[in-house]
């Protein structure tokens, strides 16, 4: 492919298949087989955070509200979380990933960047890795992961995805400008709903028309986006592995299930993420000094409103009285709303990257 540069990394990465449902169904045998939701209740206005595949055959997916999954199968098993038993299933797949290689950045708990271009194994091939890597996570823990095998790091996550649950997908140099090419182009890690409506509006519905636009269109249209997306398009991704990432922030943000303009219901759900924030802050002993407060309204709108002291932040009584200054700042009530989101930024200590995404659902935004 043109303009493609170190060809010969060798990255993989791992994605673990339904991960919270899979440890219940371990778990618990009688789960097992059947439809089961790890979320809120059916009549609460929770979500749900991951759901097992026999559920997925119903159309329910991650993010939706429990009560939606209910109408859709109402003989789903609803499941609270047990992020306890989590992390220590993340624990111990994260003691094999080391055991091949010390560049291991970790998403979240389920799911990891490694790069085996040298590996302690001394293995050439990287598929053998990932082989070997599936395996022993089989052995030692009951469960399945999926792995992408590519040169970057775009590629290799988007393989990872293609043959799931329980798969093995590998894009090689010579692969990677046709597998990119017939990509829709809502596959693409980094474009959300909105950028894809605004692609499709300029024709680009594949990675194939994506890579017909030059990047001077792609940064009129997308600012500083537009080079990334020129740059995936031809299979371009330079991003390293980085085992030792910083936290910048600490926050929770919600998408809701419905719309609302109730100007009451949307104070409750500051409170509650607020209330999250704090506990995060408190147990992992730091502040910070800048307070954000992010609201998307119904039309996809998304503003910011933030606000920085001198003094850290980092109690709940302090972050509600910030946020709902900030909160009289924006058109949230008079607009309807759909996502709410609360931040601390500024930390006043180093806090490792995985250390919060260990504590984070994985909604997506």
């Amino acid at each position: 492919m043109e303009n493609m540069t170190d060809p010969f990394r060798k990255i993989i990465h791992v994605d673990m298949d339904a991960f919270y449902a899979s440890v219940e169904q371990r778990d618990h045998p009688q789960l097992r087989g059947k439809p089961i939701v790890v979320g809120g209740d059916p009549d609460s206005r929770g979500v749900v955070a991951t759901c097992s595949y026999e559920a997925r055959h119903f159309g329910i997916h991650s993010a939706m509200s429990c009560a939606r999954a209910y109408r859709l199968c109402p003989a789903v098993i609803f499941v609270r979380p047990r992020f306890d038993a989590y992390r220590q299933v993340s624990q111990q797949i994260r003691a094999i990933f080391l055991s091949y290689t010390d560049l291991v950045e970790p998403l979240s708990l389920d799911e990891a960047y490694l790069d085996v271009t040298t590996n302690k194994s001394k293995i050439e091939s990287a598929t053998w890795v990932a082989q070997e890597i599936r395996q022993a996570i089989r052995l030692q823990t009951g469960l399945t992961a999926s792995a992408g095998v590519s040169y970057n790091k775009f590629l290799a996550k988007i393989a990872s995805d293609m043959q799931k649950p329980d798969g093995l997908t590998v894009v090689t140099p010579e692969q990677a400008e046709k597998f990119v090419a017939q990509l829709p182009i809502r596959k693409f890690h980094g474009v959300g709903r909105v950028t894809e409506k605004k692609m499709q509006r300029m024709g680009i519905s594949t990675g194939a028309d994506l890579r017909n636009h030059s990047l001077a269109e792609l940064e009129r249209g997308f600012g500083k986006s537009g080079r990334y997306y020129f740059d995936i398009a031809r299979g371009v991704d330079l991003r390293p592995v980085e085992p030792n990432r910083v936290r910048k922030s600490i926050g929770k943000e919600i998408t809701l299930s419905e719309d609302t303009s109730d100007s009451g219901q949307i104070s409750t759900i500051i409170g509650d993420l607020a209330e999250k924030v704090a506990t995060l802050l408190h147990a992992k002993q730091t502040s910070g000094l800048t307070l954000t407060l992010k609201v998307k309204y119904a039309d996809f709108q998304t503003v910011t409103r933030s606000i920085s002291r001198e003094q850290p932040i980092e109690t709940i009584e302090e972050i509600l009285s910030l946020v709902e200054g900030l909160l009289g700042k924006t058109h949230a009530g008079e607009r309807a709303v759909r996502l709410l989101g609360v931040t601390i930024s500024h930390l006043t200590t180093d806090i490792p990257a995985e250390d919060i995404l260990q504590l984070e659902l994985p909604f997506p935004d």
